[in-house]
């Protein structure tokens, strides 16, 4: 499987060299389990990247749809991809307004993905309220792309993970790395929680139905 995505994946917030970003969570428990139910996890996060435009820094990496070939679909056994891509599109400047053109994006890495045989599997966007670049109108981009991805056949709620029920634009206190934007160590455990009755291997889908693809 592959953590395709952002600082969030790369673990910006978490606590350094422990081993405590959510995709380090979720391998963690994948060894635990049966031997059947494992597999390899593989994390293909850069910190400022973005699905349609080039980072401003260049450690930052081309846009997600550049990588994909190089970071995911030509990987050795690759047969998940996990998107948590996106909020950098919106809250970076400059910030892209239209939630129809990460959709746009989100269904093209699909479409790749899917003529390679690999199963996708989306992930909704953490809140960001009180970071200095959130406003009411890149919320309400958020709250589109994260409304489509709720309607397609699989994916992980990472917003309902982390939001605090009493502000849920917000990531809750606990899970908040301080910046509003990152998730602590403590938000990235909490963020493998949801993905437990979504991701499991190709050959038995832990959710109890037949895995197919999660974005069309």
């Amino acid at each position: 499987m592959v953590c395709f995505g952002d600082s969030i994946t790369d673990g910006t917030g978490s606590t350094p060299d422990a081993d405590r970003r959510w995709p380090d969570r979720l391998a963690a428990r994948m060894l635990a389990g049966p031997l059947e139910e494992r597999f390899g996890v593989l994390n293909a996060g850069i910190g400022g990247n973005r699905l349609l435009l080039d980072a401003g820094n260049p450690g930052q990496g081309v846009n997600a749809l550049a990588r994909l070939e190089r970071d995911v679909l030509a990987r050795t056994g690759v047969r998940t991809v996990v998107v948590l891509e996106g909020i950098n599109d919106i809250q970076q400047d400059p910030s892209e307004y239209d939630p129809g053109q990460l959709i746009a994006a989100y269904r093209q890495i699909a479409l790749r993905a899917h003529d390679r045989g690999l199963r996708v599997v989306g992930g909704r966007i953490l809140p960001f309220q009180g970071w200095h670049k959130w406003t009411p109108e890149r919320e309400a981009v958020r709250a589109a792309v994260n409304e489509w991805i709720r309607g397609t056949d699989e994916f992980v709620d990472f917003d309902a993970a982390t939001r605090d029920p009493g502000q849920p634009l917000r990531l809750l206190p606990a899970y908040d790395s301080g910046d509003h934007l990152h998730s602590s160590s403590g938000g990235s455990r909490a963020s493998t929680l949801p993905s437990g009755s979504v991701i499991a291997p190709r050959s038995g889908c832990g959710a109890g139905r037949t895995p197919g693809p999660a974005i069309t």
